[in-house]
């Protein structure tokens, strides 16, 4: 049965909730789903505190998806397997929601200041349970109102770095990211390595104490994949994958089962809450 190691839940900038996603993964017939939202746990805790983790018929993974940058190029780092409830991570994913709703503020002023009648009441309606509010919600809301005609063109003229409403946030410094999941008893994975756009930091990155590799994943086309794997394997990483499912209709995949790895690589993440072994 196939597995994926990446996936968004409405607590974070996906469209589903954790229940429909469990659901939407059981339907797919999937072994192991990792739960991976953006700077935030809130989304396998809920799941926990429902008593919908762990499931008898399907393998959930805790995760996370922590937001960094070098020089300027996008880092991800993907922690699975950790203490959901590590006060030091619960500590960090509350500075970063801070962080995230004053930047949220200021992307509001910003269009607000250009004519666009949006509100922070707008997009806090689309984004529902999120606690890491973000670029994707704004531009959804944007939508919603008329105010432009598709999330595309939302972050092309107003929302991408080089655009008016941009506003920078706080991000963990990669090496910080992979120390708090080593010390939360994760591991730290770097997601998507092609999204860096540069190999040569990629294997800088791989000096710290990773303990796998993304190599698997819908925008690598099979010269990466082979690339990532033997770079994998020359800092003695585990091989990981996943599809980023985030149930949008702009972004690919747009059902969760279209891009799945072996089972044999999402089993050594998966243990069970110790209490309900």
């Amino acid at each position: 049965m196939p597995s994926d190691m990446h996936t968004h839940t409405a607590f974070s900038d996906g469209r589903l909730s954790p229940e429909d996603l469990v659901a939407a993964a059981k339907e797919a017939k999937l072994s192991y789903l990792a739960i991976t939202d953006h700077d935030t746990v809130d989304g396998i805790r809920h799941l926990y505190e429902q008593g919908l983790y762990p499931s008898k018929t399907l393998h959930i993974i805790p995760g996370i998806e922590f937001s960094s940058e070098v020089d300027d190029h996008d880092v991800h780092i993907l922690g699975y397997d950790f203490d959901m409830y590590n006060q030091e991570l619960i500590d960090k994913v509350s500075e970063i929601a801070e962080a995230r709703w004053s930047r949220f503020s200021l992307m509001i002023e910003k269009l607000r200041a250009l004519g666009f009648n949006l509100t922070e009441s707008d997009v806090l309606q689309l984004a529902g349970s999120s606690s890491s509010i973000g670029r994707a919600h704004v531009a959804r809301a944007l939508v919603k109102k008329g105010l432009v005609p598709t999330v595309r063109e939302a972050f092309d003229r107003l929302l991408e770095h080089d655009q008016p409403v941009y506003v920078p946030h706080y991000r963990l410094p990669p090496d910080e990211a992979v120390a708090l999941i080593r010390r939360a008893g994760g591991v730290p994975v770097l997601a998507h390595p092609k999204k860096v756009r540069d190999d040569a930091l990629v294997e800088k990155l791989l000096e710290l104490d990773f303990g796998g590799l993304e190599v698997y994943y819908p925008l690598h086309d099979a010269a990466d994949t082979e690339r990532y794997i033997a770079l994998a394997k020359k800092h003695g990483l585990r091989l990981t994958g996943g599809s980023d499912f985030h149930a949008s209709p702009n972004r690919v995949p747009t059902q969760l089962g279209e891009f799945t790895i072996d089972d044999e690589l999402a089993a050594p993440f998966f243990h069970p809450p110790e209490a309900l072994e």
